[in-house]
Protein backbone atom coordinates (compact mmCIF):
# COMPACT_ATOMS: atom_id res chain seq x y z
CA UNK A 1 0.00 0.00 0.00
CA UNK A 2 1.22 3.49 -0.83
CA UNK A 3 1.09 6.63 1.25
CA UNK A 4 3.28 8.36 3.80
CA UNK A 5 2.20 6.35 6.84
CA UNK A 6 3.07 2.68 7.59
CA UNK A 7 0.32 0.24 6.61
CA UNK A 8 -0.33 -3.30 5.42
CA UNK A 9 -3.20 -5.37 4.01
CA UNK A 10 -4.49 -8.08 6.37
CA UNK A 11 -7.29 -10.63 6.18
CA UNK A 12 -9.79 -12.08 8.62
CA UNK A 13 -12.79 -14.36 8.13
CA UNK A 14 -14.91 -11.46 6.84
CA UNK A 15 -12.86 -9.21 4.59
CA UNK A 16 -9.58 -7.60 3.63
CA UNK A 17 -8.53 -4.68 5.80
CA UNK A 18 -5.89 -1.97 5.57
CA UNK A 19 -3.96 -1.97 8.83
CA UNK A 20 -2.68 1.52 9.68
CA UNK A 21 0.00 1.84 12.34
CA UNK A 22 1.17 4.67 14.51
CA UNK A 23 4.67 6.13 14.27
CA UNK A 24 7.11 6.99 17.07
CA UNK A 25 6.99 10.70 16.12
CA UNK A 26 3.16 10.99 16.21
CA UNK A 27 1.97 13.85 18.41
CA UNK A 28 -1.22 11.97 19.30
CA UNK A 29 -2.70 8.50 18.88
CA UNK A 30 -3.28 8.46 15.12
CA UNK A 31 -5.08 5.09 14.87
CA UNK A 32 -7.70 5.95 17.50
CA UNK A 33 -8.14 9.49 16.20
CA UNK A 34 -8.68 8.41 12.60
CA UNK A 35 -11.15 5.74 13.71
CA UNK A 36 -13.03 8.38 15.67
CA UNK A 37 -13.18 10.73 12.66
CA UNK A 38 -14.58 7.98 10.45
CA UNK A 39 -17.26 7.48 13.11
CA UNK A 40 -17.83 11.24 13.41
CA UNK A 41 -18.40 11.41 9.65
CA UNK A 42 -21.11 8.76 10.02
CA UNK A 43 -22.65 10.85 12.80
CA UNK A 44 -22.84 13.68 10.24
CA UNK A 45 -24.79 11.32 7.90
CA UNK A 46 -21.81 10.90 5.61
CA UNK A 47 -20.71 7.62 4.05
CA UNK A 48 -17.33 6.69 5.51
CA UNK A 49 -15.32 3.49 5.36
CA UNK A 50 -15.94 0.86 8.03
CA UNK A 51 -13.17 0.64 10.60
CA UNK A 52 -12.24 -0.90 13.93
CA UNK A 53 -9.32 -0.92 16.33
CA UNK A 54 -7.05 -3.75 17.38
CA UNK A 55 -3.71 -4.07 19.15
CA UNK A 56 -0.43 -5.56 17.96
CA UNK A 57 2.46 -5.86 20.43
CA UNK A 58 0.54 -3.58 22.81
CA UNK A 59 0.24 -0.85 20.15
CA UNK A 60 -3.01 0.45 18.70
CA UNK A 61 -3.67 -0.38 15.05
CA UNK A 62 -6.54 0.94 12.91
CA UNK A 63 -8.21 -1.53 10.54
CA UNK A 64 -10.10 0.04 7.62
CA UNK A 65 -12.23 -2.35 5.60
CA UNK A 66 -11.38 -2.39 1.88
CA UNK A 67 -14.44 -1.34 -0.08
CA UNK A 68 -12.82 -2.25 -3.41
CA UNK A 69 -12.80 -5.96 -2.52
CA UNK A 70 -15.77 -8.20 -1.73
CA UNK A 71 -15.52 -11.62 -0.11
CA UNK A 72 -17.09 -14.36 -2.28
CA UNK A 73 -17.01 -18.14 -2.09
CA UNK A 74 -14.05 -18.43 -4.45
CA UNK A 75 -12.00 -15.68 -2.81
CA UNK A 76 -12.37 -11.95 -3.44
CA UNK A 77 -14.14 -10.03 -6.16
CA UNK A 78 -12.22 -6.94 -7.19
CA UNK A 79 -14.32 -3.83 -7.77
CA UNK A 80 -13.12 -1.17 -10.17
CA UNK A 81 -11.83 1.92 -8.43
CA UNK A 82 -10.53 5.22 -9.83
CA UNK A 83 -9.03 7.98 -7.71
CA UNK A 84 -9.66 11.67 -8.23
CA UNK A 85 -6.12 11.95 -9.60
CA UNK A 86 -7.33 10.06 -12.68
CA UNK A 87 -10.74 11.74 -12.81
CA UNK A 88 -9.13 15.17 -12.79
CA UNK A 89 -6.41 14.14 -15.28
CA UNK A 90 -3.83 15.47 -12.85
CA UNK A 91 -0.94 14.26 -10.71
CA UNK A 92 -0.46 14.02 -6.96
CA UNK A 93 2.62 16.22 -7.11
CA UNK A 94 2.13 19.67 -5.57
CA UNK A 95 3.12 21.27 -8.90
CA UNK A 96 -0.20 19.99 -10.30
CA UNK A 97 -2.22 21.76 -7.60
CA UNK A 98 -3.90 24.07 -10.11
CA UNK A 99 -5.98 21.07 -11.20
CA UNK A 100 -6.97 20.07 -7.66
CA UNK A 101 -10.55 21.20 -7.20
CA UNK A 102 -13.73 19.94 -5.56
CA UNK A 103 -15.67 21.89 -8.17
CA UNK A 104 -13.91 20.15 -11.06
CA UNK A 105 -14.30 16.84 -9.24
CA UNK A 106 -18.04 17.55 -8.90
CA UNK A 107 -18.20 18.11 -12.66
CA UNK A 108 -16.59 14.73 -13.30
CA UNK A 109 -18.77 12.89 -10.81
CA UNK A 110 -21.84 14.49 -12.37
CA UNK A 111 -20.65 13.05 -15.69
CA UNK A 112 -19.91 9.46 -14.58
CA UNK A 113 -22.06 8.73 -11.51
CA UNK A 114 -25.14 6.51 -11.70
CA UNK A 115 -26.73 8.75 -9.03
CA UNK A 116 -25.10 12.16 -9.44
CA UNK A 117 -27.43 14.13 -7.16
CA UNK A 118 -26.79 11.80 -4.21
CA UNK A 119 -23.06 11.61 -4.85
CA UNK A 120 -22.65 15.35 -5.28
CA UNK A 121 -24.54 16.07 -2.06
CA UNK A 122 -22.27 13.56 -0.33
CA UNK A 123 -19.15 15.15 -1.85
CA UNK A 124 -20.27 18.61 -0.73
CA UNK A 125 -20.90 17.32 2.77
CA UNK A 126 -17.43 15.79 2.90
CA UNK A 127 -15.87 19.04 1.76
CA UNK A 128 -17.61 20.86 4.61
CA UNK A 129 -16.65 18.10 7.04
CA UNK A 130 -12.98 18.34 6.01
CA UNK A 131 -13.11 22.07 6.63
CA UNK A 132 -14.81 21.56 10.00
CA UNK A 133 -12.14 19.13 11.24
CA UNK A 134 -9.22 20.82 9.45
CA UNK A 135 -8.46 17.76 7.35
CA UNK A 136 -5.96 19.64 5.21
CA UNK A 137 -4.61 16.46 3.61
CA UNK A 138 -7.68 15.93 1.39
CA UNK A 139 -5.59 15.61 -1.77
CA UNK A 140 -6.91 13.84 -4.92
CA UNK A 141 -5.70 10.37 -3.91
CA UNK A 142 -7.98 10.62 -0.88
CA UNK A 143 -11.11 10.75 -3.07
CA UNK A 144 -12.32 8.02 -5.41
CA UNK A 145 -15.18 6.45 -7.31
CA UNK A 146 -15.91 2.74 -7.25
CA UNK A 147 -18.01 0.43 -9.44
CA UNK A 148 -19.30 -2.62 -7.62
CA UNK A 149 -21.62 -3.56 -10.47
CA UNK A 150 -21.92 -1.69 -13.76
CA UNK A 151 -22.20 1.91 -12.61
CA UNK A 152 -19.79 4.27 -10.86
CA UNK A 153 -20.52 5.79 -7.45
CA UNK A 154 -18.55 7.99 -5.06
CA UNK A 155 -16.57 5.72 -2.76
CA UNK A 156 -16.84 5.88 1.03
CA UNK A 157 -14.73 8.56 2.69
CA UNK A 158 -11.31 7.51 3.99
CA UNK A 159 -8.04 8.97 5.29
CA UNK A 160 -9.61 11.55 7.61
CA UNK A 161 -7.03 13.26 9.82
CA UNK A 162 -7.16 16.52 11.80
CA UNK A 163 -4.55 19.28 11.47
CA UNK A 164 -4.48 21.29 14.73
CA UNK A 165 -2.55 24.18 13.19
CA UNK A 166 -2.15 27.57 14.86
CA UNK A 167 -3.82 29.81 12.24
CA UNK A 168 -7.31 30.91 13.24
CA UNK A 169 -8.23 33.39 10.48
CA UNK A 170 -7.80 31.13 7.46
CA UNK A 171 -6.97 27.50 6.64
CA UNK A 172 -6.66 26.00 3.17
CA UNK A 173 -7.91 22.62 2.05
CA UNK A 174 -5.74 20.70 -0.43
CA UNK A 175 -8.35 21.18 -3.20
CA UNK A 176 -10.09 24.36 -4.32
CA UNK A 177 -13.38 24.35 -2.44
CA UNK A 178 -15.09 27.41 -3.91
CA UNK A 179 -14.79 30.30 -6.32
CA UNK A 180 -12.08 31.87 -4.12
CA UNK A 181 -9.76 28.90 -4.18
CA UNK A 182 -8.78 26.71 -1.23
CA UNK A 183 -9.92 28.92 1.67
CA UNK A 184 -11.95 26.77 4.07
CA UNK A 185 -14.58 29.28 5.15
CA UNK A 186 -18.35 29.40 4.87
CA UNK A 187 -18.49 32.08 2.20
CA UNK A 188 -16.15 30.19 -0.11
CA UNK A 189 -17.69 26.78 0.59
CA UNK A 190 -21.12 28.12 -0.35
CA UNK A 191 -19.92 29.99 -3.44
CA UNK A 192 -19.77 26.94 -5.71
CA UNK A 193 -22.86 25.12 -4.43
CA UNK A 194 -24.47 24.97 -7.87
CA UNK A 195 -21.67 22.74 -9.16
CA UNK A 196 -22.89 20.16 -6.62
CA UNK A 197 -26.50 20.48 -7.87
CA UNK A 198 -27.41 22.24 -4.62
CA UNK A 199 -29.19 25.54 -4.17
CA UNK A 200 -27.37 28.00 -1.92
CA UNK A 201 -30.10 27.50 0.69
CA UNK A 202 -29.70 23.71 0.67
CA UNK A 203 -25.92 24.03 0.81
CA UNK A 204 -26.15 26.38 3.77
CA UNK A 205 -28.48 24.00 5.61
CA UNK A 206 -26.02 21.17 5.03
CA UNK A 207 -23.11 23.35 6.15
CA UNK A 208 -24.95 24.31 9.34
CA UNK A 209 -26.01 20.73 10.11
CA UNK A 210 -22.49 19.31 9.70
CA UNK A 211 -20.69 22.05 11.60
CA UNK A 212 -23.20 21.86 14.48
CA UNK A 213 -22.83 18.07 14.66
CA UNK A 214 -19.05 18.38 14.72
CA UNK A 215 -19.29 21.08 17.38
CA UNK A 216 -21.54 19.06 19.66
CA UNK A 217 -20.19 15.56 19.05
CA UNK A 218 -16.46 15.55 18.25
CA UNK A 219 -15.23 15.29 21.82
CA UNK A 220 -17.71 12.57 22.83
CA UNK A 221 -16.94 10.53 19.70
CA UNK A 222 -13.21 10.82 20.38
CA UNK A 223 -13.60 9.64 23.96
CA UNK A 224 -15.78 6.69 22.91
CA UNK A 225 -13.00 5.66 20.53
CA UNK A 226 -10.55 5.64 23.43
CA UNK A 227 -8.76 8.87 22.55
CA UNK A 228 -7.30 10.21 25.78
CA UNK A 229 -8.29 13.58 27.20
CA UNK A 230 -4.71 14.74 26.70
CA UNK A 231 -4.88 13.85 22.99
CA UNK A 232 -8.27 15.57 22.70
CA UNK A 233 -6.62 18.73 23.99
CA UNK A 234 -3.79 18.34 21.48
CA UNK A 235 -6.16 18.17 18.50
CA UNK A 236 -8.91 20.50 19.74
CA UNK A 237 -7.68 23.40 17.58
CA UNK A 238 -8.51 21.36 14.47
CA UNK A 239 -12.25 21.57 15.06
CA UNK A 240 -14.28 24.56 13.89
CA UNK A 241 -11.47 27.10 13.76
CA UNK A 242 -12.62 30.74 14.00
CA UNK A 243 -12.31 31.59 10.30
CA UNK A 244 -14.52 28.70 9.19
CA UNK A 245 -17.69 30.66 9.92
CA UNK A 246 -16.66 33.73 7.91
CA UNK A 247 -19.51 34.39 5.45
CA UNK A 248 -18.80 37.90 4.26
Amino acid sequence: MGGARPKAVVEDDEALWIAKFGRPDDRYNQPRTEHALLELAKTCDLNSADSRLTTVADRDVLLVRRFDRERVESGYRRHRMVSAVTLLCTDDDATARTDWSYLLLADEIRRVSMQPEDDLRELYGRMVFNAAISNLDDHPRNHAIVAKEEGWRLSPAYDLTPSPVIAQDNRNLALDCGLQGRSANKANLLSGSGRFLLSREDAERLFNAITETVRSQWHAVMRRAGVTEADCERIARAFLYDGLLFDG
